[in-house]
């Protein structure tokens, strides 16, 4: 009887120290000035992503580039 309610009150304990570990998660107001600069952005260089889509697309027995599985010759 008491290892059971020495379990569950364990369980308990776990699942409420687990359920607010995440909530502190998010951008805090004075971290958004950061985020918002260029260099943090998906896409920082326009130029180096053309170049990059650029070269997969122009690669022999490519197919649309990035976005295509496999090649024109057949050999998936």
């Amino acid at each position: 009887m008491l290892n059971t309610k020495l379990k569950y009150w364990s369980a308990c304990l776990l699942t409420g120290i687990l359920l607010t570990g995440c909530s502190s998660w998010g951008v805090s107001p004075w971290e958004r000035d950061l985020l918002a600069k260029q260099a943090m952005a998906i896409n920082s260089s326009p130029m180096d992503q053309a170049i990059d889509e650029h070269i997969y697309f122009s690669k022999e027995a490519s197919s649309g580039g990035k976005s295509f599985a496999g090649g024109g010759c057949g050999c998936n």
